[in-house]
């Protein structure tokens, strides 16, 4: 009696199971979404890593496959977020709020429903096993009453000091006792039997009740089957055409990488194939062909004019190479770049040191790729970078007449990418030596820790405390 609450108690664990699979579902769409995430910033950050570096030609394109394999990863993984969402997670909601109705009292209707039926199927049958067991009970103690009574007579007929008075009454006690087992047993079977004879249609009561909860579980499990087979068909991308598109493209682009074609290209762009500028003979002219020097574009300048400024993320511009004059208009202004890392992922603030060091050596190779190399070719010019005087700081190979001052330590609060042949280049976070003070142009000198001594923008870096 009773054990049919396990079957109501499975109601209501159905309820939340629907739940707990809702929840399942809803933290993998999110993994899915991170992923998607994730693949789309690596992709973002490393093509402009690629693309500013030193690679280039076929390998390049190659390289860049990659990238564009993971956005379009990606935007597959963000489909399947949203079919996780919007059709399987929508699909279980909508079917448990159709198979379990809530009471005003609490609890769902179909427990109700299945609790009330067991109990009336079994009423009546309890009712008799209550009978009966009030019957074994009475029969035992009847039975227990007749056996104390057979053993006082006994005892009595060993004991002369009784007479036979009283030893007449412990005989009809004797007697009655065993004419109440008779009743007590008559009864006591008579219940019985009509418990075995109510017993089948108790059965077929209760199995009545327990298939429609049967019926009832058997639509829910049925429907996990189906939802779990849908959950995999979205999960499953090696059956998507486009999936198996991606990695055919991905691996025809690394293929069509050829080695022999970039050294072509970069023979005839940057090697002896290139268009030379041969020296020739050129008349002088006071209006053509005239480079304005530092103090001069300073002066002509009636705003302020910010050079050499690199942007980041999708506005990174390409500085113009080995240009020997700059034509400043009066209006223009660029824009300084923040001290704010775009390759630098957002997630690793606790990066260790060799992290951090990866990721200088990531920048530094970034920037070659743009890199403006002096045309310095003779020992004997005073500005060749690679001299030990300058490199050692002995000499002065720039023009402007600056006051000396104490060496002070500094630190970049921008990139900075020289425009002169007598400029730094350097990048947020570079640390240098300032030789000189500001002037009344706004340039300092210093020294990077490489030997190299140049110009630089002063409002460029901070001294380091």
């Amino acid at each position: 009696v009773g054990n049919y609450k396990r079957t109501v108690k499975r109601i209501d664990d159905g309820h939340r199971l629907c739940n707990d699979l809702m929840n399942c579902i809803h933290e993998r769409a999110r993994i899915e979404k991170g992923y998607a995430q994730q693949l789309t910033e690596w992709a973002k950050r490393w093509k402009q890593l690629v693309e500013k570096g030193p690679q280039y030609g076929t390998v390049e394109r190659a390289w860049c496959a990659f990238m564009s394999e993971a956005e379009k990863v990606s935007e597959l993984h963000l489909e399947v977020k949203g079919s996780l969402m919007n059709e399987d997670f929508e699909k279980i909601k909508n079917w448990q709020k159709e198979a379990f109705h809530k009471q005003m009292m609490g609890g769902f209707k179909e427990t109700k429903e299945a609790e009330d039926g067991f109990r009336k199927a079994q009423k009546p049958w309890a009712k008799k096993l209550k009978e009966v067991e009030a019957a074994k009970k009475a029969y035992h103690a009847a039975c227990k009453e007749e056996k104390l009574a057979i053993s006082r007579e006994t005892n009595s007929k060993a004991d002369p000091a009784l007479n036979p008075e009283q030893l007449k009454k412990l005989q009809d006690k004797v007697e009655r006792s065993k004419q109440d087992v008779l009743k007590t047993k008559e009864k006591y079977e008579k219940s019985l039997k009509e418990l075995d004879n109510a017993t089948p249609q108790y059965m077929e009561n209760m199995e009545q009740v327990f298939e429609q909860c049967q019926q009832f579980e058997e639509k829910r499990l049925r429907f996990f089957r189906e939802v779990l087979l849908e959950v995999q068909k979205h999960l499953d991308l090696s059956n998507v055409a486009s999936y198996k598109n991606i990695y055919r493209e991905l691996e025809q682009n690394i293929k069509t990488a050829d080695a022999v074609e970039d050294l072509g290209w970069f023979r005839a762009n940057q090697g002896p194939g290139m268009s030379m500028n041969w020296p020739q003979f050129e008349e002088w002219s006071a209006d053509l062909n005239r480079t304005l020097s530092r103090r001069e574009k300073k002066k002509a300048s009636d705003g302020v004019t910010l050079t050499g400024i690199n942007q980041t993320g999708d506005q990174v511009s390409q500085p113009n190479k080995h240009s020997s004059s700059v034509s400043v208009q009066s209006n223009t202004v660029q824009s300084v770049q923040s001290s704010y890392n775009p390759f630098e992922d957002e997630e690793d603030t606790g990066s260790t040191v060799s992290e951090k060091e990866d990721n200088k050596i990531k920048n530094v190779s970034s920037y070659e790729k743009n890199q403006s190399y002096p045309t310095d070719w003779s020992d004997e010019e005073s500005n060749n970078p690679f001299s030990s005087t300058d490199a050692n700081g002995d000499t002065n190979p720039f023009d402007e007449d600056t006051p000396p001052t104490m060496e002070v330590r500094v630190r970049a609060l921008y990139d900075y990418e020289g425009q002169e042949q007598d400029e730094l280049s350097f990048k947020a976070g570079d640390e240098l030596t300032k030789m000189e003070n500001e002037d009344e142009q706004g340039w300092c000198k210093g020294r990077l820790d490489n030997g190299q001594v140049g110009l630089y923008p002063a409002n460029y870096v901070e001294p380091i405390q």
